[in-house]
């Protein structure tokens, strides 16, 4: 019996049909590439480390918290570090960028004042919940005094993360201190001030101990008090298996098969690791941003509170998750979204990503597991210096 070709075109076509929505199609859609690694995931630890020379006590954390939110910290007494990393924006802050010396307001409603020759911040402002965690590993390891920090993981440890905003011109220290000179002023302030006198004497058993290297140790000390470690994600991964719905239980497994764990792995979901993604440049920066050893690479973000982070990636170039999952099919299908950085540039890993519109919404559903609410948001009614608590943000 014979059969004309249009009938055989059609018995083709049909058996592609319904070969691409069977089950073992879509199983295959991740096969095409690698296979995914293996990652292990724990819940974050309920206690903190502190390094053997900066244990962490409530007279040390409650000077960190004074020195946190007192401008007098900055060379023109109008910025603190929680300026730009506020509890009521989960201490880090809704805005792309930030802006530091000569601003006005809190977040999405801050401006420079004028006339002003201060540039932005060029990076998106970390959140510090949960920094000290940076560093850890899929075992649950990490070690205080190697935890990486910033977006290009220049330094290492709270205890030197702390001092650097003070150091940097457009951050904290203006145009009336150079670097060099600008926490000697810190220190000759903070000595003249008899309240913080007595707190450095209670933290740290000396009269002499208002250095910059205590200033460092005192922020740091409060800042390993901001931690949010009982998410859902947590609950779960702690046995509870209700704790996450079963479309969050479907965006995990996606979230790993789709190749994203290869960098955001293990409990804070990052890597710690530098990576060339091609990440669209912030328009309103007068120049991009090389990055990492000048090659465009930046820390993987954790994943952790993306409530509070939003905008998105090294420049908040990116405002929501959905346009970041998007980000991140256009690259892996080797779309180039910044002129500056060619695909040949990418990260090898990029190659391993099998992302699809349709696994963006049950990945979003996961991450939202991964938010917790529930930190340390006092502020202090004063602080010793008497300035305006927070800086210059009513």
């Amino acid at each position: 019996m014979k059969m004309d070709y249009k009938a055989l075109v059609a018995l083709f076509l049909m058996g592609i049909l319904t070969y691409c929505s069977s089950p073992e199609a879509e199983n295959q859609r991740f096969q095409k590439k690698k296979a995914p690694k293996e990652f292990h995931f724990t819940a974050l630890p309920e206690k903190v480390k502190a390094p053997n020379d900066n244990l962490t006590t409530p007279q040390k954390a409650e000077l960190g918290r004074m020195l946190f939110f007192d401008p007098i910290l900055s060379g023109n007494k109008d910025v603190s570090c929680a300026t730009c990393h506020h509890p009521d924006n989960g201490y880090a802050e809704f805005r792309d960028t930030s802006i530091g010396v000569n601003g006005k307001g809190l977040g999405l409603r801050r401006v420079f004042n004028q006339p002003n020759e201060i540039p932005l911040v060029k990076r998106n402002a970390h959140t510090i919940l949960n920094t000290a965690f940076n560093g850890i590993n899929t075992n649950n390891r990490y070690t205080p005094k190697e935890a990486p920090m910033f977006w290009d993981n220049r330094v290492s440890s709270l205890e030197s993360q702390a001092l650097e905003p003070i150091k940097a011109f457009e951050e904290m220290r203006g145009p009336n201190y150079v670097e060099k000179d600008i926490l000697d002023e810190i220190v000759t302030r903070l000595k003249a001030i008899p309240e913080y006198q007595q707190l450095f004497e209670t933290a740290f058993g000396d009269e002499k101990s208002i250095n910059a290297g205590n200033v460092g140790k005192a922020i740091a000390a409060f800042e390993r008090t901001l931690v949010a470690n009982n998410s859902r994600f947590d609950l779960y991964m702690r046995g509870d298996d209700e704790a996450i719905s079963l479309s969050e239980k479907d965006g995990f497994e996606l979230f790993k098969k789709a190749g994203c764990v290869n960098c955001h792995n293990g409990a804070m979901f990052s890597d710690f690791k530098t990576h060339v993604l091609g990440v669209p440049e912030n328009k309103k920066l007068s120049e991009p941003d090389s990055g990492f050893e000048a090659n465009f690479a930046f820390r993987t973000a954790s994943l952790r509170n993306l409530r509070f982070t939003a905008p998105y990636m090294h420049n908040g170039s990116l405002t929501t998750l959905n346009e970041v999952l998007e980000f991140y099919e256009d690259i892996s299908q080797g779309k180039e979204r910044n002129p500056s950085v060619h695909k040949v540039q990418f990260d090898s890993l990029v190659s391993e990503l099998e992302l699809t519109v349709r696994d963006m919404a049950p990945i979003i559903s996961f991450l939202n597991s991964l938010n917790d609410s529930d930190f340390d948001k006092k502020i202090p009614e004063t602080v010793p210096s008497g300035l305006p608590v927070g800086g210059n943000i009513h």
